[in-house]
């Protein structure tokens, strides 16, 4: 059996959003835990020059179901951006997740060499369904999880690659 566009792309969004959520919701504990409003912890940046949690989170889910949206022709669901505590946040990712779960195998396997073209900024891409999965939606949805994982560590949540990964998901056996 072969791997399918929707093997590499939907079953990855999901989970990687899954782990999303999971970052949140230890965020949100560790605001909780140290009396810390969840406004402090959202707004955090890695630097003055970048964006904040809440919108890496919101870039992190655009890019999921935009990617789904393009790949499989259909129109893409929109969001006001407005969220700012971890609770809203964690349901803009339910979201996503319940948008994705619509998009079907049938909707995109096949589609590996139609063309996508977007905008970003003021430049003009145009990409192959496999390039645009490989070159622009995994990478900057990893690029935006990663950050998130990386605004709330610098912020002393108690987070680790595993958390990053959501090793849970995979099968592992002790070595001895």
């Amino acid at each position: 059996m072969s791997l399918s566009l929707y093997d590499c792309s939907i079953p990855v969004f999901i989970h990687s959003l899954g782990n999303l959520n999971n970052l949140l919701e230890a965020g949100a504990k560790y605001g909780a835990d140290h009396g810390i409003d969840d406004a402090v912890l959202t707004s955090a940046r890695l630097f003055p020059n970048m964006l904040p949690l809440t919108k890496q989170v919101q870039i992190g889910c655009d890019i999921a179901k935009r990617g789904a949206a393009r790949m499989a022709g259909i129109e893409t669901p929109t969001d006001e951006d407005n969220e700012i505590t971890f609770e809203q946040l964690k349901a803009r990712v339910d979201k996503t997740k319940a948008f994705l779960s619509t998009v079907q195998a049938e909707m995109i396997n096949g589609t590996e060499d139609n063309s996508i073209t977007m905008q970003a900024g003021p430049n003009l891409y145009t990409f192959t369904a496999r390039e645009y999965l490989n070159s622009w939606a995994l990478p900057n949805l990893y690029f935006h999880v990663s950050t998130t994982y990386n605004i709330l560590r610098h912020n002393g949540v108690a987070i680790g690659k595993a958390d990053f990964l959501g090793a849970g998901a995979f099968k592992s056996t002790p070595v001895s």
